[in-house]
């Protein structure tokens, strides 16, 4: 593995979408659905995903993914692939997607909530003595 600096980090947007859509990715080599999402204040991206495995199209509607917005569109078979939903596979290399724990709007992006959470105000004692 090679490692990456905060500065390669702040550059990944990382953001809570919610699916539109799903379709079938006619003529794919793989099992695929395209994915409609919404980002709110980001837009309505599509992505291309091999989730076939796990997800029918039914279920796929409402749930929230966790995508990469910022890398620039690749054509995927006959689709524009505008994000990169994330996942992992599973013992069999099948495709679990990242999720998160309870609903969120889709207003942020990761790496806003951890510059958030890592910023301490400047003088605030830390163990509750002055």
């Amino acid at each position: 593995m090679h490692p990456i600096t905060w500065p390669d980090f702040e550059k990944v947007h990382l953001c809570v979408g919610t699916v539109l859509a799903a379709e079938d990715l006619p003529n794919a080599r793989k099992p695929a659905y395209v994915l409609t999402i919404d980002f709110g204040p980001h837009g309505i991206k599509r992505s291309s995903a091999q989730i076939t495995r796990h997800y029918t199209k039914e279920e796929l509607i409402g749930r929230q993914v966790v995508a990469v917005i910022n890398f620039p569109p690749k054509q995927i078979g006959s689709v524009m692939s505008e994000c990169l939903v994330t996942g992992f596979p599973d013992a069999n290399g099948d495709i679990v997607l990242t999720s998160v724990e309870r609903p969120l709007p889709e207003l942020g992006a990761l790496e806003e909530i951890l510059t958030l959470s890592l910023v301490q105000p400047q003088n605030t004692p830390t163990n509750g003595s002055s």
